[in-house]
């Protein structure tokens, strides 16, 4: 093979990982935009509410990113880091559409039994939103 096609090739591999990287990255702003277009506008009060209730089962969100989620806390069962929930606190958080599609299911399914509404992310969001 010749070297031309092989900087052909790298080339176009470095491009198709640029952009399925993209197609992942997202802000939070943009992810609350989604869920509010899914279900309707956001209210950070009703997102704290739901954050520190317990919803028929044993943990609350704040079970394990304790309030405010803007620090370091330990999973109740596994003791694993969670880095904080706020995105002001950690700029990762929210930044990957599929990741936090990701973590809002497990999550949700560990809090509520099931996976949260478009509301409630977008309550939720908003509210971790809101803090420092």
């Amino acid at each position: 093979m010749n070297k031309e096609l092989i900087v052909i090739r790298i080339c176009l591999l470095a491009a198709s990982l640029a952009l399925f990287g993209s197609v992942n990255a997202a802000t939070p702003q943009e992810l609350l935009k989604s869920y509010e277009a899914q279900s309707g506008k956001a209210s950070p009060a009703r997102g704290e509410q739901f954050f520190n209730a317990k919803h028929g089962k044993e943990w609350s969100c704040a079970s394990c990113h304790e309030n405010p989620p803007n620090h370091d806390t330990k999973h109740i069962v596994t003791g694993k880091v969670i880095k904080p929930l706020s995105p002001n606190a950690n700029p990762a958080r929210f930044t990957d559409e599929a990741k936090a599609e990701k973590w809002f299911k497990r999550n949700c399914n560990d809090v509520l039994g099931h996976d949260c509404t478009a509301q409630e992310k977008a309550d939720v969001l908003a509210w971790l939103m809101t803090i420092k």
